[in-house]
Parts: structure tokens; sequence; C-alpha cells
């Protein structure tokens, strides 16, 4: 039956809405006016209408007068009860008019709608970002004041949002529902399957706006922002040294707690980290790629059957059994089977040595090699020898190291025939045998040698 105006003769002056009484004209005038007449005795708030004083107080005195036929679960007021209804229906009669998202509520509908704008209401008072909800403002707040009000049943690591102990619980449960399509992998969480994928597709969405280098994920740009900036914000405790990366200064500390996490399965020995385990288990299988390090290398070397996770790997790796070197040298004409290994040599005809020691200055053409050296500095040997245990700075030292064990000798003068463990070694055999070359030469006196390390000992006793 419709309504009409004689069923509502009274109308608003402002809207011209119609309602049935004066009264209720009065009342709706509020929303114009913002006139709010009546107040909460408890806290003070105002509201338009008495009606609205009365539901408010619930909030203090926790009566809930109005409940679900469903399941009956109690609510302060009607309104709320027939949204809840939903949850039990699936009805969502308010859509976005930009994507037609569908919601229960007609307030998701305004909130939703900020994604589009981009508009952020609601701020921190501490820092100043912005949110498009107040709950996210509220579990913001906490990474303030330190507030973790949830945790974990099984061993009370605490945490700051309750989606948070969510994920934390497959930790115990070792549930992995999320599944990559292509290769199998399991994951605890959806997200981590889409940046998975990346790996497959070679996605790289996101990038840094100083240098343009692109990434799968964005947390990986934010470390690679330390690069510009030099940031280190994670430091250790004991000798204050910093790092880029959390995991970093963790490894580091097991220098000063002499930790050791990772163990062998086979012996039970422990490691400080994760790799050695990896290297050491070689000792035991003899095989140089272990199934566990493996799982993710679909192709493989049809000549020696070395696994890799790209073809483009494979592609670089044959080079060392056809001999192939694409990559040559204007200068010297010297060649390279890669084009990274080809730019590094280019440096010792420009002289150029883009990064250096903080402490003492000297520079290196690499990076890698300022970490290394800062090692001279800090005493750090992060690598050790499985065998017997002796500790080195970098891992290649390690394994020139494990030829006094094995007894290899893959160097081997192409005159005479006579191999070394070392290929400096083989290079000065054939030098003071063979032709006699002294490349190095006393700045002072001009007397040539052989090695490097002969006019260093010149320099000190003679010159």
């Amino acid at each position: 039956m419709e309504t009409t105006t004689r069923d509502k003769p009274c109308f608003c002056e402002v809207c011209g809405k119609a309602f049935t009484k004066q009264s209720v004209v009065n009342s709706h005038m509020r929303t114009h006016t913002g006139e709010k007449p009546y107040s909460c005795d408890v806290c003070g708030k105002a509201f338009t209408q008495n009606s609205s004083v009365t539901v408010h107080m619930r909030t203090h005195t926790g009566e809930k007068p109005c409940s679900c036929k469903v399941y009956g679960k109690t609510f302060t007021q009607q309104s709320e009860v027939k949204s809840h209804m939903r949850t039990h229906t699936g009805e969502k009669p308010y859509s976005c008019d930009v994507c037609g998202k569908a919601f229960t509520q007609h307030s998701s509908v305004t909130v939703h709608m900020r994604t589009h704008t981009g508009e952020k209401p609601c701020s921190c008072k501490v820092c100043g970002k912005t949110f498009i909800k107040q709950s996210e403002v509220n579990s913001h707040m906490r990474t303030h004041t330190g507030e973790k009000p949830y945790s974990c049943k099984e061993c009370g690591k605490a945490f700051a949002q309750q989606s948070y102990v969510a994920k934390h619980m497959q930790t115990h449960t070792g549930e992995k529902p999320y599944s990559c399509e292509v290769c199998g992998k399991t994951f605890t969480q959806h997200i981590s399957v889409t940046i998975h994928m990346r790996t497959h597709t070679g996605e790289k969405p996101c990038y840094c706006k100083v240098c343009g280098k692109t990434f799968t994920k964005e947390s990986v740009v934010k470390l690679h922002m330390r690069t510009h900036t030099g940031e280190k914000p994670y430091s250790c405790e004991v000798c204050g040294k910093a790092f880029t990366e959390k995991s970093n200064a963790a490894t580091h500390m097991r220098t000063h707690t002499g930790e050791k996490p990772y163990s062998c399965k086979v012996c039970g020995k422990a490691f400080t980290q994760r790799f050695n385990v990896i290297m050491h288990m070689r000792t035991h299988t003899g095989d140089i790629y272990l199934k566990s390090h493996t799982r993710d290398k679909l192709c493989s070397c049809k000549v020696c059957g070395k696994a890799f996770t790209k073809e483009s790997e494979v592609k670089s790796h044959m080079r060392t059994h056809t001999g192939e070197k694409p990559y040559s040298c204007k200068e010297c004409g010297k060649a390279f089977t890669q084009k990274c290994n080809f730019a590094r040599h280019m440096q010792t005809h420009t002289g150029e040595k883009p990064y250096s020691c903080e402490l003492c200055g000297k520079s290196f053409t690499q990076k890698i090699s300022v970490t290394i050296h800062m090692r001279t500095h800090t005493g750090e040997k992060p690598c050790s020898c499985e065998v017997c245990g002796k500790t080195f700075t970098k891992q290649s030292v390690v394994k020139s190291h494990m030829r006094t064990h094995t007894g290899e000798k893959p160097f081997s003068c192409e005159v005479c025939g006579k191999t070394f463990t070392h290929k400096n070694n083989a290079i000065v055999h054939m030098r003071r045998i063979h032709t006699g070359e002294k490349p190095y030469s006393c700045k002072f006196c001009g007397k040539a040698f052989a090695t490097k390390a002969t006019v260093k000992s010149h320099m000190r006793t003679d010159c």
C-alpha cells in the first residue's frame, strides 16, 4: 500500500522530507542544525534523540537486551541484530558504485570507497601516519606502545594483532594449506603463493625509486634501499657492529654466544649457520647437490647432471664444458664466460674502486670484498673447516684449505705437468722454472721479482 502526502502531512523546510508528526520533524531538524540536547550522565556524550541516550547507556551497563534467534548472540540494539543476521543469510544489500563489491553494512561501503579515493581520514597522534579506518590506527598504536595483547597458547609468544597469532600457530601445527599450482610447493599464507609465483613468471612489480632496480616483493625493496642510504638499523648488543638485516645481526650474535642452532642429522655436529650444515652434509653423501638444496632446481646440465633453478643458468654453466667465452675485453683481449666477470675485470683497467672500508679507507672493486675485508678489523671468522674445525674469513679459503685434507691438486703446469693445490702456486712455478717472468718490481731500486710477496719482503729488508 503506497504512502501518500495525506499520511505524512508534515514537511521539513530545509530538505522537504515528509513525516507523519510535527514532533518527528522537530527531531529531524537537528540533523541540519547539529543540535544535540540529550547527553549521557556518565560520560557526557551528546545525542540528537533521547532514545539514542538510552541505547548508549548500555555501553556503560553492559546490558544487551537484543539477541540473535539463530545462535543467541546478544547486542545492545535491534539494528545490530539486523546487521548480524546477514552473516547467517549471506545477504549483502550495499554495494560499491565503482567496483561493485558488496557488503553487509552501509558503513563498510563508506570505508571501502576510500580504497578508490585514496582518502585516509584517520591519523596516528604520535607519528602522524594516516589510515583508512580507526581500527587500523588502534592496531598501529601498538608499534609505539609495544603492547602485544594476543599470545600463543602453545609457546606464549605475544603479538600486536590477532591475525599474527593465527599465522604463527602454523609453525606449531606445520599446516601449509596454500600450494603453488606449478611446482606444488606449499605455504602457510596465500600471499606467499602469490609472491612465489613470480619466480615462475619472472614478474618483478616492485622497484627502487633511486636506481630503478626491480624486485618480486616490497620488503626486498626496503632492504635494497639501505644500499643507497647506508642505513644499518640492527646492531650487536655486545660489540656494537651494525647490520642492514636483522637476520645478519642474529647470525653475528652467535660469534659471541657460541650458539649453534643447526645440526647434522647424520652425526649430530652443530653449526652457527644453515649453509654450513649443507656444506658439511657433503662429507657424508659425497653429493654436491643435496635433494633438500635442489628442490627448486628444475633445470639440469645434460653433460654432468648439475641442477639449476633457471635455464639461463644452465646455458651459462655449459660454457665450462664447451670453453666458450663470449665476453671479451677491448683493452687487453681477455675473454670471459660470464658478463659479470667481464664487468669486474674492466675495473682493473679503469682503476675504479667504488667501495671503501669505513675504518681504514681501503677501497675495493666489489661490495662483498668490503664485507670480507671488515673481518680483518673485527676478527670475525664465520667460515669453518668441517674436518678440523679451523676457521677462516671467507668460504673460498675454506675450499682451498680442504685440499690439505683431501690431497686434491686441481691446478697443473702446462709445461711439465706438475700439480698444485692452489692456482697461484702454479702461476709462480711457471715464472720461476719455465718462463723466468718477473712482473713485480721494487719502486725504489727497480729490481724485479716473480711474486708480489717477494717484492714486499725485499722492500722491508733491502730498501
